[in-house]
């Protein structure tokens, strides 16, 4: 049994609308043993080390299914019991993660596909690792993979392991509560670090917090509350209540602080916390010395100030309320007469409630050294018997961390208290802040009954808010995010996605650009960068989920446009959980025969996926039956079909039952791009009015350009801002590499295209077909390496007989075929379709096959050219010079700008432009 592959996908996929992580498993010789034949020692094992499972419905959708499967019939098979360990792994953990799905693989016996749910990645991946183990460990031993189990593994070390390493890694109580009030509001999120730094709404709508601090609580506030000598000085310089203080930093002035404030003392860190290193209610000096030395492992300096007794308040204030107010009770036991300590903190721990670190309400209570220094205090030690009654604190304060308890008081709490709080946190300067309150009774004034304040904290903790000990529960990240978002204010940017074989890096160029002419600063992936506001930001093939995250974490967008290829979804799902607007140009074969997608349907299934996450808006081809058919998979709101065909029959319907489309309509003029929204007819544009189609030819184009209007007008976009668009995008190879470019310099025509499948060189070759031309038309075809020889067999056919020449070259990257392979496999092809020897050249070096187009042009000539390196084969075309061609003239320099020594800038525009060209670089996987 073992693990083959494994896949981690961060968002939706073709598995689930979440993140799950996929295992392929081969359970070996293991597929002939099902649970019910392994017996009930392994069953019984199981629920003995994860009780929980004992919860789990699985397909019974009913407490006890799973355990049910496992028993009845012949049970189940090895596959379906790990899905269901790494769940209730994640769940002892503290994550609530529940989905799972194991299938076995056709074709290969013993085989199968697992998908689980997780929370965290990393804690996703050892979740499984560890179910492994586990389930490894209580097999009999002649059926144990070798090596699975070390000879020293024990599972309840493993398990509380694994939980520390999860809760390392997971966000904590407080950052989780705001993450789940933000998504109760429907606020986007995203991590940005693997601690608590999370990011609120998208682009410019966004906001930061790290644990409980806010992106705009004020630095200098945060820095006061860590100064807990100058938050002390500052609250009682305005009258209120806190304990008096001296700040020390050796032994001997702690000792001579201490008898100056006479009574019972504190020493506390000069800025710890956590109540870490804080001793309290101390007299004696040696006392004095071993708590002044507990303190100065967590800061060089020390606080000494007077012991305030009562009970232990947290009062917690959002910008500038009173929220919570919680009793906190240090760990303790309480004595029966017959039980020793060390009993009582065992029968403690067993309350369910209590877990390792944060994973549950309460944490354990541990028989530690402070634990020690607490029983030495009162006379006892782990094997004394307290008298039944008695209380025995092993802590000197009452963090949820260290084991205390809580309760809930915010309904008791005097309103002279309440205002004493929220004056403190103002004092101090924070939007989110704790009070530390000791007062025998929060129901009574600290005016008549008396109390301090200890403590302020620019982070409090809200576990002992959302989850008391007792108590009611208090929403304390509502709050927050409510200050952060008030009800109203813009939270997300209108995301919109666009997918399919071909066209989608032009369509959503065209989109980006749409939506920067109406006055957004849109943010773009594509095949070859990240673009903010027009700027590449990043190079290469940006199509998959990081690009997209990296976009929505762009602090100046207000509109996002993704290009999200097959590449990037199989490898690692979207990196949204939902779209605005989602498109699906077309599904072509391409790619087929690789990662397990074989065919067009399935291939469809993959760009679905873009679809099935939009929520406003499914823009789809309905002249590809592939897409047509995802109409019955999306929940958006409005489906908008496009369509070259203005009689396509179902689309008339849809049109006259007020749905939304977008025709090509013939008129006298020419071809009319047009909406259809809710009965009305809006002619949008001519085609030969946008530059990109070369006057109404370039079919492909008029595609993309309907697509990208339909999405536009889908996200708000005025039809005029759409109109200007489409009228200023055009298809340079500085606006779109490798989309169609034109190069006219030359005395023949270059047509410059990064097609690589058949449907895409097809295009292409139709369009060179439409184009006026004098002389020869002569084609540099070339086809993947990674590709089925069927596809390279058929993007010979999609040139063939249609040019006068055909140059047959590879790409520099073999993609695991032999040297000349492709060129003279595309050059058989050709042959057989009936194209003549001497119509043929066969040169498989990229560079010299385009030099050798290039000499053969004359004028009148086209020559269409198909790149795979494409800033260097676009500076080979613009940079030719025939033999015996004179250089062109040098353009003469521009006089300098009155008081500048400098050459103006617009000098410099033509070689910023070519050095924009030099970085381009597309990834092999792009599609």
């Amino acid at each position: 049994m073992r693990i083959l592959e494994r896949t981690v996908y961060v968002g939706p996929s073709l598995h689930a609308h979440f993140p799950v992580i996929r295992l392929l498993l081969d359970l070996g010789e293991l597929e002939q043993w099902p649970t019910a034949r392994l017996g009930p020692g392994f069953i019984d094992g199981l629920v003995a080390a994860l009780p929980g499972l004992a919860e789990h419905g699985c397909s019974y959708r009913e407490p006890g299914g799973f355990v049910r499967r496992m028993r009845e019939d012949d049970g189940t098979w090895l596959g379906h019991v790990l899905e269901h360990v790494a769940i209730e792994l994640q769940n002892i953990a503290g994550e609530d993660v529940t989905f799972g799905k194991t299938r076995s693989v056709d074709g290969r016996p013993g085989v199968y596909t697992v998908v689980y749910e997780y929370a965290q990645r990393e804690e996703g991946i050892a979740a499984g690792d560890l179910a492994l183990r586990l389930v490894a460990s209580l097999l009999p031993d002649a059926l144990r993979p070798a090596g699975s189990v070390p000879d020293d593994w024990a599972w309840d070390e493993a398990r509380d392991g694994f939980i520390r390493y999860a809760q390392r890694r997971a966000l904590g109580p407080s950052t989780a509560s705001l993450v789940r009030a933000a998504e109760e509001r429907e606020i986007p999120w995203l991590r940005l670090n693997d601690r608590s730094l999370v990011q609120f709404g998208h682009g410019r709508y966004q906001q930061r917090i790290q644990a409980t601090v806010t992106g705009r609580t004020p630095h200098i506030a945060v820095e006061l509350a860590s100064d807990k000598e100058e938050t002390n000085r500052i609250l009682g310089a305005l009258g209120l209540p806190v304990p008096r203080q001296v700040l020390v930093s050796s032994q001997t002035d702690a000792i001579k602080a201490a008898r100056r404030l006479g009574g019972s003392v504190v020493l506390k860190p000069w800025n710890g916390n956590h109540g870490r290193g804080i001793t309290i209610d101390i007299r004696g000096d040696d006392e004095i010395r071993a708590a002044f030395a507990a303190a100065q492992e967590h800061s060089r300096s020390v606080i000494v100030e007077t012991f305030q007794p009562g009970d232990d308040h947290r009062l917690l204030v959002v910008d500038g309320q009173l929220v919570a107010a919680t009793r906190r009770t240090p760990g303790h036991v309480v004595g029966d007469g017959q039980r020793s300590i060390a009993a009582l903190v065992d029968e403690v721990n067993r309350d369910p409630r209590r877990g390792v670190g944060h994973e549950k309400v309460l944490t354990r209570i541990e028989l530690d050294r402070e634990a020690g220094l607490m029983m030495a205090r009162a006379g006892y030690d782990e094997d004394s018997v307290p008298a039944p009654g008695e209380i025995v604190y092993l802590r000197s304060t009452a963090n949820l961390s260290t084991g205390g308890t809580a309760t809930d008081v915010t309904d008791l709490i005097h309103p002279d208290n309440r205002e004493m709080a929220v004056r403190a946190v103002r004092a101090i300067g924070l939007d989110v802040g704790g009070v530390d309150f000791i007062t025998p009774d929060i129901s009574e004034s600290h005016r008549t009954i008396g109390g301090a304040i200890c403590e302020i904290n620019a982070a409090p903790g809200f576990r002992m808010h959302v989850a008391p000990s007792e108590g009611t529960p208090r929403d304390a990240a509502g709050p927050v995010i409510d200050m952060l978002f008030p009800p109203g204010s813009p939270k997300r940017v209108p995301i919109a996605a666009v997918t399919g074989t071909n066209g989608k890096t032009t369509t959503a160029r065209m989109l980006a650009h749409i939506a920067k002419m109406s006055g957004h600063t849109p943010g773009l992936t594509t095949t070859d960068g990240v673009y903010i506001d027009g700027n590449r930001t990043v190079e290469g093939d940006m199509t998959g989920p990081v690009s997209a995250r990296m976009v929505l974490r762009d602090p100046t967008i207000d509109f996002a446009v993704l290009e999200t290829a097959r590449g990037g979804l199989l490898r690692a799902g979207m990196g949204v959980t939902k779209v605005d607007v989602g498109a699906v140009i077309n599904v072509q074969s391409d790619h087929l025969g690789l990662k397990g997608i074989d065919t067009l349907e399935q291939l469809a299934e993959i760009k679905r996926i873009v679809v099935e996450v939009a929520t406003e808006c499914a823009v789809l081809n309905a002249d590809d039956p592939n897409v047509l058919r995802m109409s019955g998979y999306t929940q958006a709101r409005t489906i908008c079909y496009v369509t070259m065909n203005p009689g396509h029959p179902l689309v008339r319907e849809h049109v006259r039952a007020g749905g939304r489309a977008c025709a090509l309509e013939e008129g006298v003029n020419g071809h009319m791009i047009t909406l259809y929204d809710k009965g009305t007819q809006i002619p949008l544009l001519w085609t030969h009015l946008v530059p990109a189609t070369l006057e109404g030819r370039a079919l492909h184009n008029v595609q993309n350009a309907m697509f990208a209007a339909s999405m536009a007008f889908a996200m708000g976009i005025r039809l005029d801002d759409i109109r200007q668009g489409l009228r200023t995008f055009d298809t340079t190879f500085f606006q779109a590499p490798g989309r169609m470019n034109v190069f006219s310099e030359h005395p023949f025509k270059v047509l410059f295209d990064y097609a690589h499948n058949a449907h895409a060189v097809g295009v292409m070759a139709d369009l060179a077909q439409r184009l006026d031309v004098d002389g020869r038309r002569i084609v540099v075809v070339a086809g993947p390496g990674d590709r089925r020889d069927d596809d390279i067999v058929a993007i010979a056919d999609a040139v063939a007989g249609r040019f006068d020449h055909y140059i047959c070259r590879r790409d520099d990257g073999l993609r695991g075929r032999d040297g000349d392979e492709v060129p003279n496999l595309i050059a058989r092809s050709l042959r057989a379709a009936g194209v003549p020897d001497d119509a043929i050249s066969v040169i498989p070096d990229e560079q010299a096959a385009i030099d050798a187009a290039l000499r053969m042009g004359r004028p009148g000539d086209l020559l269409l050219v198909f790149a795979d390196a494409l800033a260097r084969s676009w500076k080979q075309i613009t940079k030719f010079r025939p033999e015996g061609a004179a250089e062109a003239p040098a353009r003469p320099a521009p006089p300098p700008l009155p008081g500048s020594d400098t050459a103006p800038a617009f000098e410099l525009e033509g070689l910023v432009r070519e050095e924009r060209g030099l970085v381009f670089a597309p990834d092999e996987d792009s599609d």
